[in-house]
């Protein structure tokens, strides 16, 4: 498998806090990559070190074949756009005046490709509206288009959804995807929206305290997350000694309620309740989600 960027431990420390320990990290060519991880978890540190923008206390990182100790690297580097933290835009100037100011930093000969980006990112019939009259939609899309200038084949993306209403968040979608599906542009996506990473990533990496904790694919993930019964009873507190007694996975939700994993002898549980004066309310299936999927993997469930 041919991959875009590798990092191998990789460390950076801040003060006494470590924001990357031992970090390891494989993107494919092609894929959609959901970086996934809580606020401090070391996410916007690795992208940040991969742009450029800081350097590593130690370990390695190759982008396009080539290791960050190369010099090399700043070249390969122009390959790869970004948008960190927020879109790098400047809010007095008109969708256009913003591309070309980028293309004019990059030092490309001519405009050439500037009414194709803004026709790819939805944002054509602007005209002379400065960027900060857009919605914040409008502005992320401006973002990805600045960071397109150069024509990259990797995209790097920090919460590109955050703070968008619905139709911001359908809008960036579809165009990360068009990116990656025309364009064969590998997409590195950070995010706290999993319910929409999941309809986009083709692989995820899920980092906590700085390390990645696992790799996998969507097609691993979608293995891996379990079918669980959501159950309803009078006593959540009875439920869980059952439950333990049955060596049977699950974590409780609420007073009331509880997911509980694996094959359940749905007669003995009912029984071995009823001893205990508890009833079961209700029972419905359902899929495991990505939160779920991520909250378990990092120890925050009852089971790992």
């Amino acid at each position: 498998m041919e991959f875009i960027l590798t990092a191998e431990g990789l460390n950076k420390k801040y003060h006494h806090s470590k924001a990357l320990n031992n970090f390891s990290l494989h993107i494919p060519k092609g894929s959609i990559y959901g970086f996934v991880g809580e606020n401090g978890a070391g996410k916007t540190t690795f992208i940040r070190i991969i742009c450029g923008l800081q350097a590593p206390a130690s370990g390695s990182y190759t982008l396009y074949g080539v290791k960050n100790s190369e010099k090399e690297i700043t070249k390969v580097r122009q390959r790869a756009g970004a948008v960190v933290e927020s879109p790098s835009i400047y809010l007095d100037m008109t969708a256009i005046n913003n591309l070309k100011h980028q293309y004019q930093i990059l030092g490309l000969p001519s405009y050439d490709g500037i009414f194709e980006l803004l026709q790819l990112v939805g944002l054509s019939n602007t005209g002379r509206k400065r960027a900060k009259n857009f919605s914040l939609g409008m502005r992320q899309r401006l973002g990805i288009a600045v960071a397109l200038v150069g024509n990259p084949d990797f995209l790097i993306l920090d919460e590109p959804t955050n703070g968008l209403d619905p139709q911001g968040i359908i809008e960036i979608r579809e165009l990360i995807l068009r990116l990656n599906r025309q364009r064969q542009i590998t997409v590195l996506i950070s995010s706290h929206n999993l319910d929409e990473l999941s309809r986009l990533a083709t692989h995820y990496g899920f980092i906590a305290n700085g390390s990645i904790v696992k790799e996998l694919t969507a097609k691993e993930l979608e293995k891996s997350c379990r079918k669980c019964m959501i159950l309803t009873v009078t006593n959540t507190e009875v439920l869980a000694r059952i439950l333990d007694s049955m060596s049977l996975e699950y974590n409780i939700v609420s007073d009331t309620a509880a997911n509980v994993y694996g094959e359940i002898p749905v007669s003995e549980l009912s029984l071995a309740l009823a001893k205990d004066n508890c009833k079961i309310l209700s029972i419905r299936e359902q899929d495991e989600t990505l939160e779920s999927y991520y909250i378990n993997l990092i120890g925050g469930g009852k089971y790992e």
